[in-house]
């Protein structure tokens, strides 16, 4: 079994209510999984997600692999002190999606003090996979108020 990587271990139920009025939300997206490394989430492939010609928006799957790697790396680091924010996010679109549900996956790379990298894949509901990706994040310092 992986080593916990967590700081403070999320709460799927506790990430949903945090992304309420966010766009987020609006895309329907939803965190439904917690693992020792990893978040997992689902989006639904419906007109808030698709482009104009019958496939699901490949912005949008972008949108559901980049907020489950933040959400993750943010949970890795002591928020009093530190935040996570996002430098650099790649993907590629391996398959299209005319409907249903996609499901994303977060899973840790590399979570250091400075930097962490996140492996990110899309899935259809049978499983094949949509879209891969990596994030990048930077842990930098909170500024005092």
């Amino acid at each position: 079994m992986t080593e916990s990587i967590w700081f403070a271990l999320p709460s799927a139920s506790a990430l949903n209510d945090l992304h309420e009025d966010t766009a987020v939300s609006q895309m329907g997206i939803e965190v439904v999984e917690v693992g020792a490394d990893y978040l997992c989430g689902r989006m639904p492939v419906d007109s808030r997600t698709m482009q104009p010609f019958g496939l699901m928006h490949g912005g949008a799957a972008v949108l559901l692999l980049e907020t489950l790697a933040s959400a993750a790396a943010n949970h890795c680091v002591n928020l009093e002190t530190h935040i996570c924010v996002g430098v650099e996010v790649n993907c590629n679109h391996v398959r299209g999606v005319k409907a249903g549900v996609v499901t994303g996956r977060a899973q840790a790379v590399h979570v250091g003090s400075s930097s962490m990298v996140w492996a990110l894949e899309a899935r259809d509901e049978q499983q094949r996979l949509v879209t891969v990706g990596r994030l990048t994040s930077s842990v930098v310092k909170r500024q005092k108020k």
